[in-house]
Protein backbone atom coordinates (compact mmCIF):
# COMPACT_ATOMS: atom_id res chain seq x y z
CA UNK A 1 0.00 0.00 0.00
CA UNK A 2 1.16 3.56 -0.44
CA UNK A 3 2.19 5.86 1.68
CA UNK A 4 -0.28 8.59 2.16
CA UNK A 5 1.04 12.34 1.67
CA UNK A 6 -0.97 14.31 4.95
CA UNK A 7 -1.32 17.89 3.38
CA UNK A 8 -2.95 18.53 6.59
CA UNK A 9 0.01 17.40 8.78
CA UNK A 10 2.65 19.29 6.86
CA UNK A 11 0.71 22.31 6.11
CA UNK A 12 0.03 22.53 10.03
CA UNK A 13 3.98 22.92 10.82
CA UNK A 14 4.63 25.16 7.51
CA UNK A 15 1.79 27.34 9.61
CA UNK A 16 4.09 26.72 12.68
CA UNK A 17 6.84 27.78 11.14
CA UNK A 18 5.62 30.68 9.18
CA UNK A 19 4.17 32.32 12.12
CA UNK A 20 7.40 32.20 14.41
CA UNK A 21 9.04 33.33 11.54
CA UNK A 22 6.24 36.31 11.27
CA UNK A 23 6.88 37.00 14.58
CA UNK A 24 10.68 37.78 14.32
CA UNK A 25 10.34 39.77 11.54
CA UNK A 26 7.92 42.05 12.65
CA UNK A 27 10.10 43.08 15.51
CA UNK A 28 12.38 44.05 13.32
CA UNK A 29 9.98 45.75 10.68
CA UNK A 30 7.74 47.16 13.11
CA UNK A 31 4.39 45.80 11.44
CA UNK A 32 3.37 42.47 10.71
CA UNK A 33 2.52 41.87 7.33
CA UNK A 34 -0.88 42.57 5.77
CA UNK A 35 -3.13 40.82 3.73
CA UNK A 36 -6.56 41.82 1.89
CA UNK A 37 -8.38 39.04 0.40
CA UNK A 38 -11.43 40.94 -2.13
CA UNK A 39 -14.51 38.73 -2.74
CA UNK A 40 -17.17 39.77 -5.77
CA UNK A 41 -20.76 38.31 -5.14
CA UNK A 42 -21.88 35.65 -3.20
CA UNK A 43 -20.88 32.53 -4.68
CA UNK A 44 -20.83 29.94 -1.57
CA UNK A 45 -17.45 27.69 -2.19
CA UNK A 46 -15.99 31.61 -2.71
CA UNK A 47 -16.81 32.99 0.50
CA UNK A 48 -15.71 29.26 2.12
CA UNK A 49 -12.30 29.66 0.91
CA UNK A 50 -12.35 33.23 1.70
CA UNK A 51 -12.65 32.66 4.96
CA UNK A 52 -10.54 29.79 5.87
CA UNK A 53 -7.63 31.91 4.25
CA UNK A 54 -8.75 35.23 6.64
CA UNK A 55 -8.71 32.65 9.09
CA UNK A 56 -5.45 31.33 8.83
CA UNK A 57 -3.90 33.93 7.97
CA UNK A 58 -5.05 35.34 11.40
CA UNK A 59 -3.87 32.45 13.20
CA UNK A 60 -0.25 33.08 12.02
CA UNK A 61 -0.27 36.75 12.95
CA UNK A 62 -0.69 38.15 9.92
CA UNK A 63 -2.84 41.16 9.77
CA UNK A 64 -5.87 40.23 7.20
CA UNK A 65 -9.15 41.92 6.12
CA UNK A 66 -11.35 40.81 3.73
CA UNK A 67 -13.19 43.12 1.13
CA UNK A 68 -16.81 41.69 -0.09
CA UNK A 69 -18.41 43.81 -2.93
CA UNK A 70 -22.00 43.15 -4.56
CA UNK A 71 -21.99 40.39 -6.96
CA UNK A 72 -23.12 43.33 -9.58
CA UNK A 73 -20.46 45.48 -8.93
CA UNK A 74 -18.89 47.07 -11.56
CA UNK A 75 -15.20 46.50 -12.96
CA UNK A 76 -14.20 49.65 -12.17
CA UNK A 77 -15.24 49.44 -8.52
CA UNK A 78 -13.23 46.11 -8.22
CA UNK A 79 -10.50 47.96 -10.09
CA UNK A 80 -10.74 51.13 -7.72
CA UNK A 81 -10.88 48.81 -4.78
CA UNK A 82 -7.16 46.92 -6.06
CA UNK A 83 -5.94 50.63 -6.74
CA UNK A 84 -6.33 51.74 -2.80
CA UNK A 85 -4.76 48.30 -1.68
CA UNK A 86 -1.92 48.92 -3.93
CA UNK A 87 -1.37 52.34 -2.43
CA UNK A 88 -2.03 51.07 0.86
CA UNK A 89 1.37 50.30 2.72
CA UNK A 90 0.23 48.25 5.33
CA UNK A 91 -1.19 45.93 2.45
CA UNK A 92 1.87 43.42 1.61
CA UNK A 93 -0.52 40.92 -0.56
CA UNK A 94 -3.73 41.07 -2.42
CA UNK A 95 -5.80 38.30 -3.55
CA UNK A 96 -8.75 38.87 -5.45
CA UNK A 97 -10.70 35.14 -4.95
CA UNK A 98 -12.01 33.52 -8.37
CA UNK A 99 -14.31 32.90 -10.51
CA UNK A 100 -15.76 36.70 -11.15
CA UNK A 101 -18.69 37.57 -12.02
CA UNK A 102 -19.19 37.23 -16.49
CA UNK A 103 -19.26 41.00 -16.47
CA UNK A 104 -15.97 41.35 -15.08
CA UNK A 105 -12.37 40.93 -16.87
CA UNK A 106 -10.08 38.78 -14.78
CA UNK A 107 -6.41 39.64 -16.95
CA UNK A 108 -7.98 43.47 -16.17
CA UNK A 109 -8.16 42.67 -12.92
CA UNK A 110 -4.55 40.56 -12.71
CA UNK A 111 -3.16 43.40 -14.61
CA UNK A 112 -4.22 46.17 -11.97
CA UNK A 113 -2.87 44.07 -8.96
CA UNK A 114 0.86 45.51 -8.07
CA UNK A 115 3.34 42.66 -8.88
CA UNK A 116 4.82 43.51 -5.65
CA UNK A 117 1.30 42.28 -4.34
CA UNK A 118 0.42 39.70 -6.55
CA UNK A 119 -0.15 36.75 -3.72
CA UNK A 120 -1.59 34.50 -6.56
CA UNK A 121 1.57 34.76 -9.05
CA UNK A 122 -1.41 36.45 -11.60
CA UNK A 123 0.56 39.71 -12.89
CA UNK A 124 2.36 38.94 -16.21
CA UNK A 125 5.68 40.10 -14.59
CA UNK A 126 5.34 36.98 -11.71
CA UNK A 127 4.84 34.70 -14.69
CA UNK A 128 7.66 35.82 -16.42
CA UNK A 129 9.89 35.91 -13.34
CA UNK A 130 8.98 32.37 -12.63
CA UNK A 131 9.63 31.62 -16.54
CA UNK A 132 13.18 32.55 -16.27
CA UNK A 133 14.27 31.58 -12.46
CA UNK A 134 13.79 35.47 -10.75
CA UNK A 135 12.30 35.73 -6.83
CA UNK A 136 9.02 36.02 -6.65
CA UNK A 137 5.75 34.67 -5.10
CA UNK A 138 5.03 30.81 -6.68
CA UNK A 139 1.31 29.82 -7.76
CA UNK A 140 -0.04 28.56 -4.55
CA UNK A 141 -1.00 25.16 -5.40
CA UNK A 142 1.91 23.71 -7.17
CA UNK A 143 4.21 25.21 -4.42
CA UNK A 144 1.95 23.92 -1.93
CA UNK A 145 2.61 20.06 -4.13
CA UNK A 146 6.31 21.11 -4.13
CA UNK A 147 6.20 21.43 -0.01
CA UNK A 148 4.34 18.39 0.46
CA UNK A 149 7.12 16.73 -2.01
CA UNK A 150 9.51 17.73 0.20
CA UNK A 151 8.39 17.54 3.67
CA UNK A 152 8.28 13.41 2.21
CA UNK A 153 11.86 13.90 1.15
CA UNK A 154 10.68 13.11 -2.52
CA UNK A 155 13.27 14.76 -4.59
CA UNK A 156 12.51 14.87 -8.07
CA UNK A 157 15.85 15.39 -9.39
CA UNK A 158 16.21 13.38 -12.90
CA UNK A 159 12.52 11.46 -12.15
CA UNK A 160 9.67 11.41 -15.00
CA UNK A 161 7.09 13.61 -14.33
CA UNK A 162 3.86 13.67 -16.16
CA UNK A 163 1.52 16.39 -15.36
CA UNK A 164 -1.86 15.72 -16.55
CA UNK A 165 -3.21 19.30 -17.08
CA UNK A 166 -2.51 22.44 -19.15
CA UNK A 167 -4.57 25.21 -16.66
CA UNK A 168 -2.55 28.54 -16.35
CA UNK A 169 -3.44 28.13 -12.30
CA UNK A 170 -1.77 24.61 -11.81
CA UNK A 171 -0.83 22.66 -14.97
CA UNK A 172 1.76 24.74 -16.93
CA UNK A 173 3.49 26.33 -13.82
CA UNK A 174 4.06 22.89 -11.73
CA UNK A 175 5.14 21.76 -14.94
CA UNK A 176 8.16 24.55 -14.97
CA UNK A 177 8.44 24.11 -11.66
CA UNK A 178 9.32 20.69 -11.43
CA UNK A 179 12.03 21.81 -14.43
CA UNK A 180 13.80 24.14 -12.57
CA UNK A 181 14.54 21.34 -10.16
CA UNK A 182 15.83 19.08 -12.85
CA UNK A 183 13.04 16.80 -13.66
CA UNK A 184 12.28 15.95 -16.78
CA UNK A 185 8.97 17.10 -17.37
CA UNK A 186 5.78 15.66 -20.19
CA UNK A 187 2.50 17.44 -20.36
CA UNK A 188 -0.20 15.97 -20.98
CA UNK A 189 -3.82 16.75 -20.84
CA UNK A 190 -7.76 15.10 -21.18
CA UNK A 191 -7.12 15.07 -24.99
CA UNK A 192 -3.97 13.59 -25.09
CA UNK A 193 -4.35 10.30 -27.47
CA UNK A 194 -2.04 7.79 -25.53
CA UNK A 195 -2.50 9.32 -21.61
CA UNK A 196 -2.30 6.20 -20.25
CA UNK A 197 1.08 5.08 -21.74
CA UNK A 198 2.14 8.90 -21.12
CA UNK A 199 1.26 8.12 -17.26
CA UNK A 200 2.62 4.77 -17.07
CA UNK A 201 6.22 6.25 -17.38
CA UNK A 202 6.03 8.19 -15.09
CA UNK A 203 7.91 8.02 -11.82
CA UNK A 204 5.65 11.07 -10.58
CA UNK A 205 2.17 11.47 -11.31
CA UNK A 206 0.37 14.88 -11.38
CA UNK A 207 -3.17 14.60 -11.57
CA UNK A 208 -5.00 17.84 -12.66
CA UNK A 209 -7.03 17.60 -15.33
CA UNK A 210 -10.46 18.34 -13.49
CA UNK A 211 -12.08 14.86 -14.09
CA UNK A 212 -12.80 12.33 -11.19
CA UNK A 213 -11.45 8.98 -12.06
CA UNK A 214 -9.52 9.94 -14.45
CA UNK A 215 -6.32 8.34 -13.61
CA UNK A 216 -7.10 4.74 -12.74
CA UNK A 217 -4.60 1.65 -11.72
CA UNK A 218 -3.54 0.52 -15.01
CA UNK A 219 -2.09 4.12 -15.76
CA UNK A 220 -0.03 4.01 -12.90
CA UNK A 221 3.47 2.71 -12.59
CA UNK A 222 4.15 0.49 -9.64
CA UNK A 223 5.95 2.39 -7.07
CA UNK A 224 4.98 5.79 -8.62
CA UNK A 225 4.28 8.98 -6.63
CA UNK A 226 0.96 9.89 -7.26
CA UNK A 227 -0.61 13.82 -6.24
CA UNK A 228 -3.70 14.08 -6.78
CA UNK A 229 -5.05 17.76 -7.12
CA UNK A 230 -8.34 17.17 -8.98
CA UNK A 231 -11.29 18.87 -6.61
CA UNK A 232 -14.30 17.49 -8.44
CA UNK A 233 -17.71 17.76 -6.36
CA UNK A 234 -19.98 14.40 -7.35
CA UNK A 235 -23.30 12.77 -6.20
CA UNK A 236 -22.20 10.69 -3.05
CA UNK A 237 -23.19 7.30 -4.22
CA UNK A 238 -20.31 7.60 -6.98
CA UNK A 239 -18.08 8.66 -4.15
CA UNK A 240 -17.38 4.84 -3.16
CA UNK A 241 -14.04 4.21 -2.84
CA UNK A 242 -12.65 8.05 -2.98
CA UNK A 243 -10.52 8.72 0.17
CA UNK A 244 -12.42 10.05 3.28
CA UNK A 245 -14.65 11.10 0.73
CA UNK A 246 -17.29 12.57 3.92
CA UNK A 247 -17.15 15.68 2.76
CA UNK A 248 -19.88 18.26 1.54
CA UNK A 249 -19.79 20.97 -0.92
CA UNK A 250 -19.22 24.41 -0.03
CA UNK A 251 -22.60 25.74 0.46
CA UNK A 252 -24.08 22.79 2.46
CA UNK A 253 -24.91 20.66 -0.08
CA UNK A 254 -24.28 17.36 1.94
CA UNK A 255 -25.26 15.22 -1.20
CA UNK A 256 -22.25 16.10 -2.80
CA UNK A 257 -19.09 14.64 -2.01
CA UNK A 258 -15.28 15.92 -2.86
CA UNK A 259 -13.27 13.85 -5.21
CA UNK A 260 -9.91 13.97 -6.77
CA UNK A 261 -9.06 13.20 -10.33
CA UNK A 262 -7.57 9.67 -9.29
CA UNK A 263 -9.41 6.33 -8.58
CA UNK A 264 -7.82 6.27 -5.15
CA UNK A 265 -9.20 2.84 -4.17
CA UNK A 266 -7.53 1.22 -7.26
CA UNK A 267 -4.70 3.17 -7.23
CA UNK A 268 -3.53 3.50 -3.63
CA UNK A 269 -2.19 -0.82 -3.81
CA UNK A 270 0.18 0.12 -6.15
CA UNK A 271 1.78 3.31 -5.98
CA UNK A 272 4.63 4.28 -3.67
CA UNK A 273 3.43 7.32 -2.53
CA UNK A 274 -0.40 8.94 -2.84
CA UNK A 275 -2.11 12.35 -1.73
CA UNK A 276 -6.20 11.77 -0.57
CA UNK A 277 -8.60 14.46 -1.58
CA UNK A 278 -9.56 16.16 0.94
CA UNK A 279 -6.51 16.18 3.23
CA UNK A 280 -3.36 16.27 0.49
CA UNK A 281 -2.68 19.37 -1.66
CA UNK A 282 -6.07 21.06 -0.04
CA UNK A 283 -4.33 22.50 3.13
CA UNK A 284 -0.89 22.41 1.14
CA UNK A 285 -2.21 25.72 -1.30
CA UNK A 286 -3.74 27.54 1.61
CA UNK A 287 -0.25 26.73 3.33
CA UNK A 288 1.39 28.45 0.31
CA UNK A 289 -0.66 31.20 0.11
CA UNK A 290 0.83 32.36 3.40
CA UNK A 291 4.33 31.33 2.68
CA UNK A 292 3.75 33.82 -0.35
CA UNK A 293 2.48 36.74 1.68
CA UNK A 294 5.97 36.56 3.96
CA UNK A 295 7.82 36.67 0.71
CA UNK A 296 5.82 39.58 -0.26
CA UNK A 297 6.99 41.36 2.90
CA UNK A 298 10.26 40.34 2.52
CA UNK A 299 10.60 42.02 -0.71
CA UNK A 300 8.60 44.71 0.09
CA UNK A 301 10.49 45.62 3.36
CA UNK A 302 13.88 45.38 2.22
CA UNK A 303 14.79 42.03 3.92
CA UNK A 304 15.31 40.31 0.59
Amino acid sequence: MAQILDGKAVAKAVRARIKSEVQELALSAGRPPGSVFIQVGENPASTTYVSTKHRMAEQVGISSRIERLAADASQEELLAAVRGCNEDRSVHSILVQLPLPEHIDEHAVALAISPRKDVDCFHPENVGRLMIGLPGPKPATPQGVLMLLDAYGINVYGMDATVVGRSNLVGKPLGLMLLARHATVTYCHTRTRDLGGACRRADLLIAAGGRPGLITAGMVKPGAVVVDVGTNYVPAAEAEGAAASDVAAPGGEAELKLVGDVDFAAVEPIAGYISPVPGGVGPMTIASVLQNVLTLYRLIEGME
